[in-house]
C-alpha cells in the first residue's frame, strides 16, 4: 500500500490544488475518468466541510491522506490545526451552512464507503473509500 499526506492551508484558493493531486493519484491508480472525477468531486467538498462549515473562519490547515492499494483508494481529510482564524470574506462561506449541507449527500452519493468523525479534540474528520 502507498501512503501519501499532505498538509493544505485552509484558503479556499488551495482546493484546485486538491482537486489536481486526487486526479493524479487516482489516475496513477488505474482508475477510469468517471471514477476520478468523483473524487475530486467527494474530495473537495471533504476539504470544505473540514475547513469551513460550522466555523467563523477558515482552518489555519487541515490534512489530506491517500491510502492507495490494487483497485482501492482510501482518503481521509480532517481538521489538523487549533483554531479557525483565516477570515471568511466570500459568500457562500460567509454564511455557510452547518453540519447537514447538501456537500454530505454529494459525499455519500459518489463514494462508495464514507465515515464522519470528531476526535476527542473536537477536530472533524471524513474518511472516504472508492473502490474499481
Amino acid at each position: 500500500m502507498d501512503n501519501l499526506k499532505f498538509i493544505i492551508p485552509g484558503k479556499p484558493e488551495y482546493l484546485t490544488m486538491v482537486r489536481l493531486a486526487i486526479s493524479s493519484i487516482a489516475t496513477t491508480a488505474g482508475f477510469d475518468l468517471e471514477a476520478v472525477e468523483d473524487m475530486k468531486t467527494a474530495v473537495c467538498e471533504a476539504c470544505k466541510n473540514v475547513s469551513c462549515h460550522g466555523f467563523d473562519g477558515f482552518s489555519d490547515k487541515y490534512e489530506v491522506e491517500c491510502n492507495v492499494e490494487q483497485g482501492r483508494i482510501e482518503i481521509i481529510v480532517k481538521d489538523d490545526c487549533d483554531s479557525h482564524t483565516l477570515q471568511k470574506l466570500t459568500k457562500p462561506c460567509q454564511n455557510c451552512p452547518k453540519e447537514g449541507d447538501l456537500g454530505i449527500f454529494v459525499i455519500e452519493s459518489l463514494m462508495n464507503d464514507v465515515e464522519f468523525g470528531r476526535g476527542d479534540d473536537g477536530r472533524k474528520s471524513i474518511r472516504m473509500v472508492k473502490s474499481i
